[in-house]
């Protein structure tokens, strides 16, 4: 589906909402912004904000459930992949040097996860958070100019599991080519991984102690970051945002007009506000459906 921009409202008319069951009747593609690098890592806190990333330029900034645009914070550590914790804290993959981050909405910075740095992670990439305060981190390794190592840190790009309140990572899957974007359900049984890499998205059963079981095939996409709304739809970021129903057929496309379309996630008061980062842009997309970040 194309979309061409309607230079007056910064609408994109092609989107037939009215001919969509999760998409609202009329609603069209909005621009919000283009002034950055590159977005990445949407997150929505309680009330609905959303923050995101621009990575080139190491900043986190704020969506707000009133349409504002502010910025959060400089001197992220390069943060890519966020999610707010049910305190309101940001958890972000700070990649500059291969850590974890929790940042508060004061803006206080503790490093949840360092690793030394013979060991250091290759990129933390995207996060989920579980019931239990556990955090599941994905690290594909992408050369960034920022770093003095050409190399990658670690042989493999895993899928890991931070126990709450450990320092130590545990890797819950080593047979991924360069694991990217994830999410898990809301009910906690269910992990989504994109294998960017290898142009496939996987589901895992989550078991009690963090460890994920059963590996299938979900999709077969190049996909970035992810995410879910309430009838179990899965929103698959890439060539605009794929979306497929829990059986993994593809129900909907929502073209974007980016070279990438890095992520995606719900936002706003009735949490029906699809939000889409996309290179140098963030867009939304006004939904019948809501989230269920």
């Amino acid at each position: 589906m194309a979309s061409v921009l309607n230079k007056e409202d910064n609408s994109f008319n092609e989107i037939q909402g009215d001919t969509s069951a999760l998409i609202a009747n009329g609603a069209t593609l909005q621009r919000v912004s283009n002034q950055f690098g590159f977005t990445e890592g949407p997150a929505v806190d309680k009330q609905g904000n959303i923050f995101f990333t621009d990575q080139p330029n190491d900043q986190i900034w704020t969506y707000g459930v009133d349409g504002s645009l502010s910025l959060f914070l400089n001197e992220t550590g390069r943060a890519n992949g966020l999610y707010v914790d049910n305190a309101g804290n940001i958890i972000a993959c700070a990649d500059a040097k291969g850590e974890v981050w929790r940042i508060t909405p004061k803006k206080k910075v503790t490093v949840l996860y360092k690793a030394p740095k013979s060991k250091r992670l290759n990129g933390p990439n995207d996060v989920w958070i579980d019931a239990k305060g556990g955090i599941y981190i994905t690290d594909p390794y992408y050369q960034r100019p920022y770093w003095k190592h050409k190399l990658p840190k670690r042989n493999h790009q895993n899928v890991y599991y931070l126990p709450s309140g450990k320092k130590t990572v545990i890797a819950v899957d080593t047979a991924l080519k360069q694991p990217n974007g994830l999410v898990g359900s809301p009910d906690g049984k269910w992990l989504f991984v994109s294998d960017i890499g290898d142009g496939k998205i996987y589901k895992y059963g989550i078991e009690t102690n963090g460890s994920l079981t059963n590996r299938v095939l979900f999709a077969e996409v190049s996909c970035d970051g992810m995410t879910l709304d309430s009838q179990g739809n899965l929103y698959a970021a890439g060539n605009g945002v794929t979306v497929y129903n829990s059986s993994g057929t593809q129900v909907e496309h929502i073209s974007v007009p980016a070279r990438w379309t890095s992520n995606v996630c719900f936002g706003g008061k009735e949490r029906n506000n699809l939000f889409i980062t996309a290179s140098e842009a963030v867009y939304t997309l006004q939904m019948q459906v809501k989230g269920v970040e």
